[in-house]
């Protein structure tokens, strides 16, 4: 079969690889699509993940399929289902798994290879982190589950909940995310963006303001001024991953608000953070990672409930031969059309 094979920095080599064969407790699942992701993009912008995958290794997390062939003493899957298979399972037997922190399991099972005609769901993910997709549901809206279940994990440690007001730093994929199930819930959005695209990508997920940075001399100023009494936002949702953006994102919270540091620069990295305002300001400080068994039912919910706007979010459909034509052109985002997720269909895209 042909799968995307990742050696290192932006080396993404498409290759002939053994189909996969499923031992007990497993299924081989034929790959009906699979997304572009964020977290994709830096791990091939640096080369490696420390935790989800080390190179060479087949790549790609996001994905959505049809089950091919079933291993010995699977009872709950059949070939032919449709299945959205999540890119990890925690062991739920740890210390981090028994204290409600399945996102931080000391032996947390990761599964890469989505960006292939076949993927081998191991059996602890078949058991714990694999659903059935109705029927009425595209492929490619079901593999939106991953990337929204840590979302919802993020909103959910923050403590988001409706009349609240929120700025999500930040307008990639997960920003956009972020903004959406926000308003979903009845959160008021401000959102501050980059590029002139993301204004109204930002607006059709649910901002009720837009910030652009290069629109304003103080960023911070500009989007403090849009809350309630300019007093900052109750949530700040941190979406960039770098120093600078969380720097800004302490300093736009109000006091007794929270600073949700999502996106994860990298290894190393320091931040100047002013003391005396977090102290005094009784801040608080948070970084979510990852999902859980349960933000992945809630968010397989919303896809299905269509209550989230999965069409709106898949902006490129392409075949498997594309993948690394679309992470070289994906480094470069300064142009002016809106950008946000490709789908991947590896037996040729739709008619």
């Amino acid at each position: 079969m042909t799968a995307a094979v990742l050696y290192g920095k932006q080396d993404l080599r498409l290759e002939q690889v053994a189909v996969p064969r499923p031992a007990d407790g497993e299924l081989l699942v034929r790959v009906a699509a699979a997304l572009t992701c964020g977290t994709d993009l830096k791990v091939y912008r640096r080369g490696y993940h420390a935790r989800m995958l080390k190179p060479p290794i087949r790549f790609g997390h996001e994905l959505a399929g049809v089950v091919e062939e079933v291993g010995a003493g699977v009872t709950k899957f059949r070939k032919g289902d449709r299945v959205v298979a999540l890119n990890s399972a925690p062991c739920d037997a740890c210390f981090f798994c028994t204290h409600g922190q399945q996102n931080l399991c000391e032996d947390l099972l990761f599964n890469n290879g989505a960006y292939a005609e076949f993927i081998r769901v191991p059996a602890r993910i078949v058991e714990k982190n694999t659903l059935l997709i109705p029927d009425d549901v595209l492929f490619e809206h079901a593999a939106l589950t991953e990337p929204l279940a840590c979302v919802v994990r993020g909103l959910e440690e923050s403590g988001a909940k409706a009349g609240d007001t929120m700025i999500v730093i930040g307008a990639g994929p997960i920003g956009l995310m972020f903004m959406h199930v926000a308003e979903i819930h009845g959160v008021n959005v401000i959102a501050v963006v980059k590029r002139e695209d993301q204004i109204a990508a930002a607006k059709l997920f649910g901002a009720s303001s837009v910030v652009q940075i290069s629109a304003v001399d103080d960023v911070v100023a500009a989007a403090r001024a849009l809350t309630p009494q300019g007093r900052g936002a109750d949530i700040v949702i941190e979406a960039v991953a770098t120093p600078a953006t969380w720097e800004w994102a302490v300093d736009m919270v109000r006091k007794g608000g929270v600073v949700n540091f999502f996106g994860g620069p990298p290894s190393g990295t320091k931040v100047q953070l002013d003391t005396n305002r977090l102290h005094y300001g009784d801040i608080t400080l948070k970084a979510s990672f990852h999902h859980t068994p349960a933000t992945c039912r809630t968010a397989f919910e919303l896809v299905t409930s269509r209550r989230f706007k999965c069409a709106d979010y898949i902006t490129g459909r392409a075949g498997l031969s594309d993948v690394p034509a679309i992470f070289a052109r994906m480094l470069d985002r300064s142009g002016s059309t809106r950008e946000i997720k490709t789908a991947v269909f590896p037996a040729g895209v739709p008619k």
